[in-house]
């Protein structure tokens, strides 16, 4: 066990060291490539490897399930990077200096993400996901704009903010496990917390949740504590958007329902549930309104992020062994869905050389292959069959009437809502009269055929191998 976790962080960092010397774009692209395609082996070995917990690293079904898909979207859109960030450099939006570190921050990124799913300190778990941000900040200001920069300094803020209030939420925990584990490394470590949750006091754990939410669900990215997100997808570079969307966004909602497993356990304490089923509610119906008003392609796709970590807020919050399968499902197909969407539309807008909708029409007829790539996406992330995204929010909407009929309403609502405004955006964007200029792009088409064609399978059929590991994760979330 403790050696494929030591790969999985491993190989990212000692990658980011060497490639920090690397003087070539293209030679740092393919060592980039090749030290994801590692890590992404090594996650899967963990498959082959028994589940186990030391003081500071755990490996259980839970989040042997975000490390594969973590590393899996980053060796996809390692891929996809290299012919994007290369053309970014041909036409001059980059320039060589500028991108000098980036595959380095990419893969120090990548592995800051892997400490906080494999940690089982829940101190380590908060310095993996503050790595992360400070290495996305950074990478979101890339492009030098005064937009960018403003959109990093936001992003680095509000941020900042958001960490701050889960590293006190952090410490009350650790206040509260101090009376039945006794100081040190044994209050800290989520394992041994988990046991002993029931003797911790409810009250230090009610403040805490209360905390860990706020702080937490900024990165997650629920409103009204979203408002960094937008600007951060719009003005850093596509790939960025790409991992943000599809995997930190995941990262971030995965350490607080550790944190809920604790709570939820303490019969006295704080039902998470409810507070979780108001916050993902408001998320989504809110974003899903807020689609009709962008007029940006990235800013579009960003709010609907917002909207779909909603809908995953408001499973987990409903809880349950049905409702907590669908809410993981949700996650996994949301990543893979939304990440292969900003693939297509990174292209898209290096192909048009404009972000704004009004300057992005008639792709059917300038660029078939983009729109096609497209259209699948969009059709996918509204959910329409047979997609696994279909899969996932139809149990989320069906357990929910099962449960409580009129609750049903509302995410059944807003996801309605979302998907006119997509539907509504995808037509001008497809079929709208032809704006020029219209640039041909050296896309690689592989990424995004992955991601859509899992996707496409596990809306078809689900492996019982998968179900089984899928419903073992849910009923650790209880």
């Amino acid at each position: 066990m403790m050696t494929s976790v030591a790969l999985v962080i491993g190989i990212p960092f000692l990658s980011a060291a060497v490639l920090a010397v690397v003087p070539g774009y293209r030679a740092s692209a393919a060592g980039n490539v090749l030290a994801m395609f590692a890590t992404f082996l090594a996650g899967v070995s963990l498959l082959f490897v028994d589940a186990g917990a030391s003081s500071y690293v755990i490996v259980d079904d839970m989040n042997i399930l975000f490390i594969i898909l973590n590393t899996l979207v980053g060796l996809t859109t390692s891929v996809f990077s290299a012919s994007y960030i290369g053309h970014e450099i041909e036409t001059g939006k980059l320039t060589p200096l500028f991108v000098r570190f980036y595959h380095a921050m990419f893969l120090g990124m990548m592995g800051s993400m892997n400490v906080a799913l494999t940690a089982n300190n829940i101190g380590l778990m908060w310095v993996g996901l503050e790595m992360a941000t400070l290495i996305t900040v950074v990478m979101v200001g890339i492009y030098r704009t005064p937009s960018a920069i403003e959109a990093a300094w936001k992003y680095f803020i509000l941020g900042s903010v958001g960490i701050s209030l889960a590293f006190f939420g952090t410490i009350l925990i650790y206040l509260a496990g101090q009376k039945a584990l006794g100081e040190g490394a044994p209050a800290m470590t989520w394992s041994l917390l988990q046991a002993a949750a029931p003797q911790l006091d409810a009250s230090l754990l009610n403040l805490a949740f209360i905390f860990l939410l706020i702080g937490y669900g900024t990165k997650v990215g629920l409103a009204p504590l979203h408002a960094w997100l937008p600007d951060a997808h719009a003005e850093g570079p596509t790939p960025i958007s790409a991992v943000l969307s599809g995997l930190l966004l995941n990262v971030a909602l995965y350490a607080l329902l550790r944190f809920k497993m604790i709570v939820s356990a303490h019969p006295e304490a704080i039902d998470p549930g409810p507070v979780m089923i108001v916050m993902g509610l408001i998320s989504l119906i809110f974003a899903a309104f807020m689609l009709y008003q962008r007029r940006d392609i990235k800013r579009l796709f960003a709010y609907s992020s917002i909207e779909h970590m909603g809908l995953i807020t408001f499973a987990f919050g409903m809880g349950g062994p049905l409702a907590n399968f669908a809410g993981l499902l949700h996650m996994a197909m949301h990543s893979l869905t939304k990440s292969a969407i900003f693939f297509a539309v990174g292209h898209v807008a290096q192909a048009k050389g404009t972000q704004r909708i009004a300057g992005i029409r008639g792709l059917s007829v300038t660029h078939p292959g983009l729109a096609i790539g497209l259209a699948v996406g969009v059709f996918a992330i509204s959910g329409l069959p047979p997609f696994g995204v279909f899969m996932s929010e139809f149990l989320i909407i069906t357990t929910t009437f099962a449960r409580e009929p009129w609750l049903a309403i509302f995410p059944a609502f807003g996801l309605l809502v979302g998907f006119g405004a997509l539907l509504w955006r995808l037509q001008d964007l497809l079929f709208g009269e032809p704006t020029e200029p219209a640039h041909k792009v050296s896309a690689s088409s592989v990424p995004l055929i992955i991601h859509l064609g899992l996707v496409l399978i596990a809306g078809i059929y689900l492996p019982p191998t998968l179900v089984g590991w899928f419903e073992r994760a849910a009923e650790m979330l209880k």
